[in-house]
């Protein structure tokens, strides 16, 4: 029995998932025509529904790149819990993020823009 309460313990600590560091610029933005497209708003760059209240986030094509691509869950320094990559930026934008906050755009422009955040990334699940 107690062989295997350590086992258990010891599976307990040991996290499977490699995550890896980096500083990036982070801006917010919404699901709102204006801001993304006329036609279709919450409609992602690889055709995710984005809807109000997911943590979900863009990255800039250099990052995708560099393996943070759809589906890599993404910790970002000050913010709870885990993000999802669920969309991607214009090619023009280099080492940044833009997290997405629904249609709320006051916390949006209350956001502002952020440099030099730590963010942790993980591969996404298979």
């Amino acid at each position: 029995m107690l062989s295997l309460l350590c086992a258990s313990v010891s599976l307990a600590h040991a996290d499977p998932v490699e995550w890896k560091e980096l500083n990036v610029s982070a801006t917010a933005y919404n699901s709102v025509p204006w801001q993304t497209t006329a036609k279709k708003p919450a409609i992602a760059a690889w055709g995710d529904e984005l809807k109000p209240g997911m943590r979900a986030i863009a990255v800039s094509r250099d990052l995708i790149e560099q393996g943070l691509t759809h589906g890599a869950r993404v910790k970002i320094e000050g913010m709870p819990g885990v993000y999802v990559v669920r969309d991607k930026m214009n090619r023009r934008w280099r080492k940044k993020i833009d997290i997405y906050m629904g249609k709320d755009v006051a916390a949006a422009r209350e956001f502002g823009i952020q440099h030099d955040i730590r963010i942790s990334w993980a591969e996404p699940d298979s």
